[in-house]
């Protein structure tokens, strides 16, 4: 009798210690484990997309939703300055994924351009290569600017400031012997730029997007458009010093022209917070990718994101959780 007593108290030691052990709140954010384990839960996730009126943000909200519907997720996404403040955002543990564009986010590995003086971000680590944003000077017929050098002692949109646009902006001018001495700059969102253009006040703007613009579209309503071609000498020296951009065209039609126009494009890249598991990310690479067709109907340019091209134009090394899940999709070896 005194052996089963002493055999039932051990049981019922052993019993309460597994419950409390299992009840034992992690100590880690976002459903990580304290000792970095193996907990694949992701509980929240915010988006640092960009301005509301690019894909950027169009293609953002549609993946909360997609993270969301699938993981239970409490999924947002974040209006932005884009590509440098999101990267900001995600390695200041403020966002979980961030839109960013390939120039972008190579100098914030090499800790130049606006992350000069800052710790480089070397572990910076991405979920799939997007789509390809298209360098699109943008101006009237009526302000008579053709090319980059016409220009000069106007008054151009550059993106917000900070944004991967105006470093496309910066660097577009560099490649024409230019710089902010020759224009009179104006720091605006594509829709502050496409509206100041409407109204007289902007002679013409960059637009660093995926096709088509959104905004551009809305001032082809308006007025006749004219894209600024990006060729020759300024190209080559373009490609020469910043060779993660590739010489592409905007086609044809795309807003109302009609030949195609020849320009710069550089890919974006969807960055993921150091501070996710390989789990976690391999949780929301699978979610994302096994939805593609949601995403795909966000936005024309959210098309181009296909196991195909995972990692065509990446500026950075993927997640280990991502790779794991195309390895299983057979897109990687």
């Amino acid at each position: 009798m005194r052996r089963r007593v002493l055999l039932a108290l051990a049981a019922s030691a052993a019993v309460t210690l597994s419950a409390c052990s299992a009840d034992a709140p992690s100590s880690s954010g976002n459903g990580g484990s304290s000792d970095g384990g193996t907990q694949a839960s992701v509980d929240f996730v915010t988006i640092a997309a960009g301005g509301t009126s690019g894909p950027y943000y169009q293609i953002g909200a549609t993946m909360a939703q997609v993270l969301k519907d699938q993981l239970g997720a409490d999924s947002s996404v974040q209006a932005t300055g884009a590509s440098v403040e999101n990267i900001t955002l995600i390695t200041s543990g403020k966002a979980e994924i961030a839109f960013a564009m390939g120039d972008a986010t190579r100098q914030a590995v090499e800790g130049t351009g606006p992350f000069e003086g800052k710790e480089q971000l070397k572990d910076l680590k991405a979920i799939t290569a997007l789509y390809p944003n298209f360098v699109q000077i943008v101006t009237t017929e009526q302000s008579g600017i053709k090319s980059v050098a016409d220009m000069k002692g106007k008054r151009i949109g550059v993106g917000d400031q900070n944004s991967g646009v105006e470093l496309n902006a910066q660097m577009i001018l560099e490649a024409h012997g230019m710089s902010y001495d020759d224009i009179e700059e104006d720091f605006l969102s594509y829709a502050d730029s496409i509206d100041q253009m409407k109204n007289g006040q902007v002679d013409a703007a960059f637009v660093t997007s995926g096709l088509p613009n959104s905004s551009v579209m809305d001032l082809v309503t308006s007025h006749d458009v004219v894209i600024v071609p990006i060729e020759g000498d300024g190209m080559k020296a373009l490609i020469e010093k910043y060779p993660f951009f590739k010489q592409d065209a905007i086609p044809g039609g795309t807003y109302d022209q009609e030949e195609d126009v020849p320009t710069a494009s550089i890919t974006n890249q969807l960055l993921v917070s150091p501070d996710l598991s390989d789990e976690q990310v391999y949780a929301i690479t699978k979610a994302l990718f096994e939805n593609l067709d949601s995403i795909h109907q966000a936005h024309k340019a959210a098309t181009k994101i296909t196991l195909d091209s995972i990692e065509d134009g990446l500026a950075v090394d993927l997640h280990p959780g991502a790779v794991k899940y195309f390895k299983e999709k057979g897109a990687l070896k």
